[in-house]
């Protein structure tokens, strides 16, 4: 008998009147079956959140940071446990989630650090006009309020430790809104949280259906959102709410530029493995996962090949076998999407050189060449394992062909030339770029976001804790400076 997962109203477990079922997209089978708040309750989570805000923000900070260590702790101690869920509700192959859970160690270890040094306030003397004579302004930054975190599928811990660890870190109650298809990982989170001597009321995590969202989204008791999604849904909320402050991290389209000095074999040979493993990682269900590779012509030719080759080495199977390079979509919707995408692009007259076949929720890992610029998998997000290579003349080229997207959230530039990584650095209008490398990279310490239609503000421990918080100044008068 399968048991039921509570889900974490104010600090406590609690279960609803009804529930869902999570499986595994690989093989069909039960991971677990989740409780659904009701109205009442997530009306109570809200109450407890909005009326512990003052005594939380309160809180020394040795407290937060104490109870932030504690979760770092447990998440290491319980890492395969942890990887083995994730990969179970995800897809996700094992060793990449046991990355996953890593990763969230570190946000939540980093946040603790922040935690102790955040907010200790900035002296400016004001005596520097006649006017300001005798007067000390004192800055501190105060929470905005309860934070509404809404976390996707495809990295449902380390997503989710993204918006609880900064709010927790700065005092702001936080209410988690994990993804229907992957909500365990986050419930086990809330597990972890139980264990410290948070204020009742500072968090919840409440697997609300998606339908229920926009009373919760529109609700002015929690005033900061923090969206990580596709951006449809991520504009209409942010639409939906004009007087809230929103961080939106949306969709990519991501860029690998390999330029005329990246010439050597040995050069696009690293090239190549990086570009094929991080196409197809998390099985292209990653917002900085390559999808463009825009190649100089004078190397086109030599990567072109190498690419295929790594891309046709990737293993594609079972996500709890550590062999698995490639596991499953998060569903077998996602992957028919894909597989629409990559046809329309083939009877436009693109080249498929591997792959294009779809099992089930499994895609093949492909590789498309000369695809026509108005084609879906052009210009949108394919969120799969998909890749496309296009071959430029020239650096400017390049960079133009970069900034052809209505996305821009990183891009990778291998090039081994301090002048071209800071002109890139200049010209691509992105959130981050990459040098030596694909635009995959992330750590999570640095401040992570896009532009244009990326979304909006920054992630990052240290850059989250300042979007969720104001400054808010204190002038002491008469004293002598």
């Amino acid at each position: 008998m399968t048991s039921t997962h509570a889900f974490w109203l104010a600090g406590r477990a609690a279960t609803g009147e009804t529930t869902f079922d999570v499986t595994n997209s690989w093989d069909g089978r039960l991971v677990g079956r989740v409780s659904v708040p009701t109205e009442a309750q997530v009306e109570e989570a809200v109450a407890a959140a909005y009326a512990v805000r003052e005594e939380f923000a309160a809180t020394p900070a040795h407290v937060r940071a104490t109870a932030l260590d504690h979760v770092a702790k447990r998440l290491a101690e319980r890492n395969e446990e942890i990887a083995q869920l994730i990969s179970a509700e995800n897809g996700k192959p094992i060793k990449w989630a046991r990355g996953e859970v890593g990763r969230a160690v570190s946000v939540f270890r980093l946040a603790a650090e922040e935690a102790r040094r955040f907010n200790g306030g900035e002296a400016q003397r004001l005596d520097t006009d006649a006017g300001g004579t005798g007067r000390l302004a004192l800055t501190r930054r105060i929470p905005k309020g309860v934070v509404l975190g809404i976390a996707p599928f495809n990295f449902p811990l380390n997503l989710s430790a993204h918006k609880v660890a900064p709010a927790l870190a700065v005092g702001a109650p936080i209410i988690l809104k994990p993804a229907p298809a992957t909500p365990i990982s986050s419930l086990v989170l809330g597990e972890l949280l139980a264990e410290t001597e948070l204020p009742a009321g500072s968090w919840s995590v409440l697997p609300v259906p998606n339908d229920r969202m926009p009373a919760l989204v529109q609700d002015e008791r929690l005033p900061v959102i923090s969206f990580t999604g596709s951006g449809p849904v991520g504009y209409a909320i942010m639409d939906s709410v004009p007087r809230k402050h929103c961080t939106l991290e949306l969709g990519g389209n991501g860029a690998a530029v390999v330029l005329a000095d990246w010439a050597s074999d040995q050069d696009l040979d690293w090239a190549a493995t990086r570009i094929a493993t991080f196409s197809n990682y998390q099985g292209g269900q990653s917002c900085i996962s390559v999808q463009r590779v825009i190649a100089d012509a004078s190397v086109y030719d030599r990567l072109l090949p190498k690419i295929v080759a790594a891309v046709e080495a990737q293993v594609t199977g079972d996500p709890a076998d550590d062999a698995t390079d490639v596991g499953p979509l998060v569903n077998e919707d996602a992957a028919k999407r894909v597989e629409s995408w990559v046809n329309e692009a083939v009877q436009a007259g693109a080249q498929l050189l591997t792959g294009g076949k779809r099992d089930n929720a499994t895609y093949a890992p492909t590789v498309l060449a000369e695809v026509p610029a108005d084609t879906t998998i052009s210009c949108e997000e394919v969120f799969g394992p998909v890749l496309t290579v296009s071959k430029v003349t020239g650096e400017a080229e390049a960079f133009a062909a970069v900034n052809d997207s209505p996305y821009g959230l990183q891009a990778g530039v291998f090039t081994h030339d301090v002048q071209t990584a800071f002109r890139a650095h200049r010209a691509l209008e992105v959130g981050g770029v990459i040098v030596g490398d694909v635009p995959s990279y992330r750590a999570d310490q640095m401040p992570y976001g896009g532009a244009k239609q990326s979304g909006v503000g920054r992630e990052g421990v240290a850059y989250a804790m300042d979007d969720y918080t104001y400054e808010r100044v204190l002038v002491l008068t008469g004293l002598a400076l």
